[in-house]
């Protein structure tokens, strides 16, 4: 597919190193100060990367798990050269991340549908448009659904997106019931033939439980109309939150069952490890990362692609 090769050419490689600077220059850059010129790593050094670990939102597990390997290989004198520990370093990254790598997989003739949920202020309705963008290009009849009624400018953003890479909308009035968009949006999608219909919900979290409880109806009114649906129920987190998504995102979980994470906004943080303390702690699919604004940087999450941007 299109996007697949884009993935792979150094051109897209090197602009996912430029939205992942800010953690590489915060992180990687300390870690080689810390150890610079060190023929030995002394305790010192080992209290310096854990408070460096956690600053980056690593996470206490991780972060404890990899020092007592790390001081349990100098106790061995396997710990000669600072490179050793940077190699167990991106390691340990790269076995937390492979589980969260899981590709999306649209059966071609067939109703697929993702449910988008989140808090207002991740870019939720930006990633759903860079998603339809996405799946358009690989050859999918793609469908928006503005089931965020409780905001104008939350229909209007999409209708936006939706006129941009040109894909139809369904929506009703603000105020209408998010559940009667859903039902209408799923026969629309089966009479026009699509293929992938996203829906975008709301994000108010000042009345949490109803939105939850809304949330859930809209669910039960789509598996109703069109067994299995919603396929996908990704959550969409702000990046630069850092370790506060992750109260997020066990809500969102416990609430209404997430398949999947998109985390949006790494290039505007220094604390790119909180993707390893979600994948630890949540042990969802991370489906996308948000490196920028362009139309280009909702990338799919690949873990060995993540960790060698950071390092080298």
């Amino acid at each position: 597919m299109k996007m697949e090769k884009n993935n792979n050419s150094t051109g897209v490689f090197g602009r996912l190193k430029e939205g992942l600077s800010k953690t590489r220059k915060g992180f990687i850059r300390n870690i080689d100060e810390i150890i610079f010129g060190e023929k030995v790593i002394s305790r010192d050094s080992f209290e310096e990367l854990e408070e460096l670990m956690i600053m980056a939102d690593l996470g206490p597990v991780f972060t404890y798990d990899l020092i007592e390997k790390m001081k349990e290989k100098a106790g061995r004198e396997e710990l000669e050269s600072p490179d050793i520990l940077k190699n167990i370093l991106m390691g340990k990254m790269m076995a937390a991340l492979k589980e969260s790598d899981s590709p999306l997989d649209i059966p071609p003739d067939e109703l697929y549908t993702l449910m988008v949920v989140g808090v207002n202020g991740t870019g939720k309705t930006t990633t759903i448009g860079k998603m339809a963008r996405t799946f358009k290009e690989e050859g999918n009849s793609v469908m928006l659904v503005a089931a965020d009624t409780f905001r104008a400018a939350a229909i209007e953003q999409l209708e936006i997106w939706s006129e941009r890479v040109e894909v139809p909308m369904i929506k009703h009035q603000m105020g209408s019931d998010p559940s009667a968009v859903a039902y209408d949006a799923i026969h629309a999608a089966r009479a026009r033939k699509s293929n992938v219909m996203i829906i975008d919900t709301a994000g108010r979290l000042h009345t949490k439980t109803n939105l939850m409880e809304e949330l859930k109806k809209i669910k039960r009114i789509m598996g109703r109309e069109l067994p299995g649906a919603p396929h996908e129920t990704f959550l969409v987190l702000d990046a630069t939150t850092g370790q506060n998504a992750i109260p997020q995102a066990k809500m969102f979980h416990e609430a209404i069952g997430i398949t999947g994470i998109v985390l949006t906004k790494l290039d505007g943080t220094a604390k790119g490890g909180i993707v390893v303390r979600i994948a630890e702690e949540m042990k969802l699919p991370i489906r996308y990362i948000g490196i920028g604004e362009g139309l280009d940087d909702l990338r799919r999450f690949d873990s060995g692609e993540f960790v060698k941007a950071l390092f080298e």
